[in-house]
């Protein structure tokens, strides 16, 4: 008999839906329950194609005994962490603060007051490795619960009052200037990672909006190392095992230093991410690859994230089936010699070498995961081709890995203003239009009549969860980055009305700062807000660049006075952890600039003056340029009033702190002032 998930819209609850668990979703009806019944609240958090949320409930949740156990003595609540990142951070929050360290599955004790009280992440069936099992925890809970409830309220407590001190110190509202920019470069040149790109140690995670930062640091400053990093990573990983070399897109980390083996879940907002990186790199640098990698990601993203209803999918699983029958992680995309043998005939050997297939192996029972290495020799091209379409037409006949489609507004965002961007650098204009589709998405779906966004929603029924500020940031963000490719100032007004709720809602109007959710939203053991970038941008620095592009389209000075403001924490934390920073110092790095505001004016019909001006426009590397582009006499875009033809002729104007160059009507005298 189904339990209370089999109406929920999330494809993680909806896999739970059916365990002999009595789960209910978080709601105020689950804590009102576990007071009435006075029990504790057994909180599990994770992710439809997170591992180890797989492994936890094929081990536990599954079973018929642990499962009656859960149910006699706790309420059991399960939470889509990418449904609910407010309640995800708040209880995340708690467990490193406690635990020094946190992931998923998360596995939070709670009084019926929602105060945590006990943490953890995964438990094994049985006790190893000095871990105690899942039913042992259940059981020192219990008894903790019965015997010691005093003590149980008092650690429970100075948890929240802990988590309450923890808040942000917002050290000022200046923005950061050239030196914290220099520090921060500095800092990262000494976690970079010479001999194999990246950051830090393994695991080892795309770096994409540090690669952003480094690069419009690069077109302000000309910094030749800077550009350096961002290319040699780039590189790196995009003839690594993270690449699918087959099918294109990335996956969502590296196990070792190398960027060999990957953790092979496949998320949207990498993938985004990362194209739009590629692409911007590809712009600095005219990179071959950059190019390559940057198509092959938007195709990946369109062709097999893409839902019915035109937006995006949140992800692919790591796990897929082995062909039999059993789940096993990466299935779907490793090779042996033997494999390479059956499908390529004479083309094996060849096979191997170019794409580093050993009788070793490179992952799991001699299974490699494919990639580019580096090496000697010319490869035959067409051959090369032709070896892909083999390989590729043979994976499509093993069992692919699930699909989470719901479809996140904040993610959705990210892929509008890369898919946009890509589709315009490349001339792909269905890339354009598949960015225009997913846009359409959110405001039909995801927008209400006040234009409140929502978090999700999943085969065009929208969700129950309010958007987070992530939400509104990356939003705005593709629609500014629509309005400036497409020309349509709808996307302009569109991005304005989210931003202005983030004005009114998540904005501390005394200090400057950002909240992660809403001032009218459901109040939480606390208020999450966290200015850090993580795999994605944080709320705060989305929310930051989105503000400053509106104002520089605009000319709004409460827009730009709230992205400077949010700015001053970046000045803080950028010299200290840059890498934890990257969206917010590449948002530094625009306010820096200007940034610069591009009118592009011709007159109606497809004149290819305007086309060839609007297209250096947006390939100007200036970082965080807005570009508007129309006829004289426009309403579509504010920056287009009163910027008439020159001799008749398309005219580009280029403006910066109050101070406007002489419009131009040759593309190259327009690319001089755009800094390249």
């Amino acid at each position: 008999m189904p339990n209370r998930l089999a109406h929920e819209t999330s494809p993680y609850l909806l896999q739970h839906a059916d365990n002999p668990v009595d789960w209910w979703p978080w709601s105020g009806e689950a804590f009102h329950e576990a007071r009435r019944r006075g029990v504790p609240v057994l909180l599990s958090v994770g992710y439809s194609s997170c591992h180890w949320c797989h492994v936890l409930a094929r081990e536990s949740f599954e079973d018929e005994t642990t499962a009656a156990f859960m149910n006699e003595h706790f309420v059991s609540v399960k939470v889509d962490r990418e449904e609910r990142p407010d309640v995800d951070a708040v209880y995340m929050e708690a467990v490193q603060a406690a635990t020094g360290q946190g992931g998923w599955p998360m596995t939070v004790f709670l009084t019926p007051d929602a105060e945590p009280f006990y943490f953890g992440t995964y438990f094994p069936p049985a006790p190893r490795h000095g871990m105690p099992s899942f039913r042992q925890v259940l059981e020192g809970v219990r008894s903790a619960w019965a015997d010691r409830r005093d003590e149980v309220a008092e650690v429970a407590g100075k948890i929240v009052r802990d988590l309450a001190q923890r808040e942000i110190s917002h050290q000022g509202t200046r923005p950061p200037g050239e030196q914290e920019l220099a520090q921060a470069l500095l800092g990262l040149t000494r976690e970079y990672d010479p001999q194999r790109g990246g950051f830090g140690g393994a695991p080892k995670f795309p770096p994409s909006m540090v690669i952003e930062f480094l690069l419009r640091h690069h077109a302000r400053t000309g910094a030749d190392g800077a550009l350096q990093m961002a290319a040699d990573t780039c590189e790196r990983m995009a003839r690594g095992g993270l690449y699918d070399q087959l099918g294109g897109g990335f996956a969502r980390y590296s196990v070792d230093r190398d960027w060999v083996v990957p953790h092979f879940e496949k998320m949207l907002y990498d993938n985004a991410l990362l194209c739009r990186a590629y692409a911007h790199l590809w712009r600095a640098t005219g990179s071959a690859l950059a190019r390559r990698v940057a198509l092959e990601t938007a195709d990946f993203m369109v062709r097999e994230l893409r839902t019915a209803e035109g937006g995006f999918a949140s992800a692919l699983d790591a796990d897929s089936d082995d062909g039999t029958g059993k789940h096993v992680e990466g299935a779907y995309y490793v090779w042996t010699p033997a494999q390479f043998d059956e499908v390529l005939g004479d083309d094996a050997d060849l096979a191997a070498r170019y794409f580093g297939v050993t009788p070793e192996g490179t992952f799991e029972h001699g299974q490699s995961v494919l990639q580019l290495p580096q090496q000697e020799g010319v490869f035959d091209s067409e051959k090369i081709e032709s070896v892909k379409r083999r390989l590729l037409a043979k994976r499509a006949e093993r069992p692919a890995p699930g699909r989470d489609d719901k479809v996140v507004a904040a993610w959705n965002g990210l892929a509008v203003a890369a898919l946009a961007e890509t589709g315009a650098y490349f001339d792909r204009p269905d890339l354009v239009e598949a960015a225009v589709g997913a846009a359409d998405l959110l405001v039909r779906l995801h927008l209400d009549d006040h234009a409140r966004l929502a978090r999700t929603s999943r085969d065009g029924q929208v969700g129950a969860n309010a958007g987070v500020l992530e939400d509104y940031g990356d939003v705005a963000e593709g629609f500014l980055a629509l309005a400036s490719v497409t020309g349509e100032g709808v996307w302009l007004d569109f991005a304005g009305l989210l931003l202005d709720h983030v004005l009114a809602r998540f904005a501390d109007e005394e200090t400057g700062a950002l909240y992660d959710t809403a001032s009218d939203a459901e109040r939480l053991i606390r208020r999450p807000q966290d200015p850090t970038d993580n795999a994605t941008p944080s709320g705060w620095s989305a929310a930051a660049g989105a503000l400053l592009g509106y104002a520089a389209h605009t000319g709004s000075a409460p827009h730009r006075t709230a992205a400077e403001r949010a700015l001053g924490v970046v000045g803080t934390l950028g010299p200290r952890v840059p890498r934890f920073v990257g969206w917010g110092l590449a948002v530094a790095e625009a306010l820096l600039d200007g940034p610069r505001e591009i009118a592009v004016v011709g007159p109606a019909g497809g004149d290819r003056g305007t086309t060839a001006l609007h297209r250096t426009a947006l390939l100007g590397t200036a970082p965080g340029a807005v570009v508007a582009v129309g006829t004289p006499g426009s309403d579509e875009f504010p920056l287009l009033a009163d910027r008439p033809l020159v001799g008749g002729a398309a005219a580009a104007y280029v403006c910066r702190n109050f101070t406007c160059d002489a419009p131009t009507t040759d593309p190259e005298r327009l690319k001089a002032a755009l800094g390249d």
